[in-house]
């Protein structure tokens, strides 16, 4: 199902431009048929993932490979891949919906993930023809399993420095690869790997699609690792691999472009993986919460436990809202390309990318609410919570890949602002006029017009103004540091934490707003409070990012002129937020569990 109007908003365009309830999408809007891939996941992990997790985590031979043998059986493999190849077809909220529920399936979850990401989407976006053919009707269905070779011992972040090499046969056949590659998931037992090297002295890399019978590859044993145990994650080399010059994937060079793009997807997946793990979390916090007894009561029933308890499920649903919205923007923009003419593959690549800096946010902010909940979920359950005999434990270890995986969360950060300055300097995003227009402000006379009671009229403009602080700051920061801007990672990084608190903030909003519009303010109190909780939350954090940005580069009149514009721009009416808390906690311990 689609919004209720096609959104022509631009990626990154959130930060200078209100965006109206009506252009976003929803989860309670799923159709019929994506609550049935819903329902028959959730089925999938109760039947046949959570009650194993401990055989899984002990990687007993061929279980992951039968599990995934399981879910192609299912079609949850080629959900993204076309019905042509095998596949279903289906538009990218729906495989974020995947994602999501399948993200409570720990090391499962990183699997499939791997194979149906990574390791299928390449060949899916960029393939030709034949070579769609052959790989990709077997990944769907699990027959092959994939697996994605990019990283190397002195290559991470800096992927395009990566040494692997590749030089074409004297007979012009077949190119030769010779190199190591590092935390390779699905290493162990993948048929097909993507792997990216350079042919010859190339700057930029290349990506190839390898088969393992093609010989020359040999392995490390499985890595052993803080959480994810059931993944396997070997070190892969290549030996003189012999590869097929039909198999190089995309034009010579083209590799690392590959990687950044696909990276874009793997991001945005993620955060919507987070979501689903953490959505269980919660779940078994509060159960834990409602039946262990202390002083004679539940201790459900303690202030402390209840902030606990409804913090992790505002973190979460702010999460969950902006990844759907990011994912019907996404599957907005592909068919409004490909109803102008463009190929369905590239749309589908060009889509993603337009929408690349909605993918780091959700990924940082993904990432780093699941670690918050497992973290207070350990502390839930107490002493309970450190024993590998209770639910948490696994938790809490599983989590903490997921802000080094797909980029570490310092670089996404870098990356969100870089990409919002590149745009800006290209003409895509106007960003210096709004700018300029927030620092004529600060000459103006404040606004003390009274506060219009009008249902969510107020958290707008607070909205508003948390726009017009980031704004400040980076307008600021870029007049005052110009080209060195680049080299201040603390000062990007505080933009960064104004950008993503802005854009989760306005999601939890309009979603919240969109539910008061259907179904009545009355069926909707707890998500308002949950929309109000954030909100408040992100005024105080915006302003210690900008303060400290500041701070940072700015000094005398000037920077005590711009401290008055940040207080001005988050400045809010008393809210309590204690007691919203409070309300949003009883929903939880009376549903037992998740309820929004």
């Amino acid at each position: 199902m689609t919004s209720e109007k096609k959104s022509t908003i631009k990626g990154g365009e959130f930060v200078i431009r209100e965006t109206s309830f009506k252009e976003v999408f929803i989860p309670e809007e799923f159709d019929e048929e994506q609550v049935m891939i819903r329902q028959t996941c959730e089925d999938f992990l109760e039947a046949e993932v959570l009650p194993n997790l401990d055989r899984i985590d002990a990687q007993e031979e061929g279980l992951m490979e039968s599990l995934l043998d399981k879910a192609g059986e299912l079609g949850l493999l080629g959900v993204s891949v076309p019905e042509a190849y095998g596949g279903f077809g289906k538009n990218f909220n729906t495989s974020m919906l995947v994602a999501d529920v399948i993200g409570a399936g720990h090391s499962f979850a990183v699997a499939l993930s791997a194979h149906t990401g990574i390791g299928t989407l390449p060949i899916l976006y960029y393939g030709n023809d034949t070579q769609k053919e052959k790989y990709l009707p077997k990944l769907a269905t699990g027959e092959w399993k994939a697996a994605y070779c990019l990283t190397e011992p002195n290559s991470g972040s800096d992927a395009n420095s990566g040494r692997t090499s590749a030089k074409l046969n004297a007979e012009g056949t077949h190119y030769l690869l010779n190199g190591q590659k590092m935390w390779i998931t699905n290493g162990g037992f993948a048929d097909v790997f993507i792997v990216f090297a350079k042919i010859d002295d190339d700057k930029n890399l290349t990506a190839f699609i390898v088969e393992r019978g093609f010989g020359g590859i040999t392995m490390n044993p499985e890595e052993h690792k803080l959480g994810i145990k059931g993944s396997s994650t070997r070190q892969l080399f290549f030996n003189d691999c012999p590869v097929p010059v039909e198999n190089r994937l995309s034009e010579r060079e083209n590799g690392f472009k590959i990687a950044v793009n696909i990276l874009n997807v793997g991001r945005i997946k993620l955060g919507a993986a987070t979501i689903g793990s953490s959505r269980r979390v919660i779940n078994q916090a509060v159960n834990y919460a409602n039946e262990r007894m202390q002083f004679g009561l539940p201790i459900s029933k303690f202030g402390a436990i209840r902030y606990k308890l409804a913090e992790m499920a505002v973190r979460n649903y702010a999460v969950e809202s902006a990844a759907y919205r990011a994912g019907q923007n996404i599957d907005d923009a592909y068919d409004a390309l490909v109803a102008e003419g463009m190929d369905a593959a590239k749309a589908k690549l060009k889509a993603t990318e337009q929408f690349a800096i909605e993918c780091a946010v959700l990924k940082v902010w993904g990432s780093e609410m699941l670690d918050y909940v497992v973290d207070e979920g350990v502390q839930i359950y107490g002493g309970m919570g450190y024993s590998a005999d209770a639910p948490m434990e696994r938790a809490y270890r599983d989590s903490r890949i997921n802000r080094i995986f797909e980029g570490t969360n310092e670089v996404n950060r870098l990356l969100i602002v870089d990409m919002l300055l590149k745009r800006a300097l290209k003409g895509e995003l106007d960003l210096m006029g709004p700018a300029q227009a927030v620092a004529g402000e600060l000459m103006a006379i404040p606004d003390f017009s009274e506060i219009d009671d009008a249902p969510f009229v107020y958290e707008k403009k607070l909205l508003a103004n948390l726009k017009k602080a980031g704004l400040l700051v980076a307008g600021a920061a870029v007049q005052k540091l110009m080209m060195t801007l680049q080299k201040e990672q603390e000062i990007l990084m505080n933009i960064a934490d104004i950008i993503g608190y802005v854009y989760l903030a306005e999601s939890t909003l309009l979603r919240a707003e969109k539910l008061v519009q259907q179904r009545g303010e009355g069926t909707a109190q707890r998500q308002v409070d949950i929309a109000r909780i954030y909100l408040h939350t992100a005024i105080d954090r915006v302003y210690l990012a900008g303060k400290e940005a500041l701070h940072s580069f700015a000094e005398g009149d000037e920077l005590k002129m711009m401290l008055v514009g940040i207080r001005r721009f988050t400045k809010a009416e008393p809210y309590n937020i204690k007691e919203a808390r409070q309300r949003v906690a009883q929903a939880l311990i009376e549903a037992n569990g998740w309820c929004f």
